[in-house]
C-alpha cells in the first residue's frame, strides 16, 4: 500500500481530464489575468459580475483541504491583490473571495466584485421556499479580452518596480 506521502505527491500532479489543469497548461484557452510558477488566474466563463476572477494552483488539488497551506496563503494573498484592482474597477466597497468547487473537483478561489447583496449568498438567507437559478450569461470574447486588460493593468499597477 502506498504511503499517504506518495498519494499526496500524485495527488497534486496535474490531472489530464482536469480543465482547470488543461487551463493552467493552456491546452485550454481562457483569459488569463495573473501567472507565475504555481498559480494561474483567470476570468469565469459564466461570471456572477463582471471581472468574477478563478485563482486555481496549477497543480491538481481536489480541494481546498488539500492544499498546503504556503499555497493556501499564496492564493489568498494573491485574492487581496485582485480584489484591490476590481474595487478600482468597478468602484465597489467589497469584493467576496470563496472556495466553492461545487462544479469542477479542482481547488479554485472566486474572487467577485460584491455589486448586489446577494451575489455570494447561502441558501439559508433565502427566504423564498423554492429558489430556481440559470446559469450567468457568458460575455462577448470582446468585453472578456477588455476585462481581462483592466485587471492586469490594476495588478500591474501594484507591482514594485525594481529597476
Amino acid at each position: 500500500m502506498p504511503s499517504l506521502t506518495v498519494l499526496a505527491k500524485r495527488e497534486a500532479m496535474p490531472a489530464p481530464d482536469c480543465i482547470f489543469c488543461r487551463i493552467a497548461a493552456k491546452t485550454i484557452p481562457a483569459e488569463i489575468v495573473f501567472e507565475n510558477e504555481r498559480l494561474v488566474a483567470f476570468l469565469d466563463i459564466a461570471p456572477i459580475r463582471p471581472g468574477h476572477v478563478q485563482i486555481v494552483p496549477k497543480d491538481h488539488h481536489a480541494t481546498f483541504d488539500d492544499l498546503p497551506p504556503d499555497l493556501l496563503a499564496e492564493i489568498g494573498a494573491l485574492a487581496q491583490r485582485i480584489a484591490k484592482g476590481l474595487k478600482a474597477i468597478y468602484g465597489v466597497e467589497r469584493v467576496g473571495f470563496a472556495f466553492t468547487g461545487t462544479d469542477i473537483a479542482h481547488a479554485h478561489g472566486h474572487v467577485v466584485p460584491l455589486v448586489a447583496k446577494d451575489d455570494l449568498t447561502s441558501r439559508r438567507y433565502i427566504a423564498e421556499e423554492i429558489v430556481t437559478y440559470r446559469n450567468p450569461p457568458r460575455p462577448s470574447a470582446d468585453d472578456v479580452a477588455a476585462t481581462g486588460e483592466r485587471i492586469r493593468a490594476a495588478l500591474a499597477e501594484q507591482t514594485p518596480r525594481t529597476s
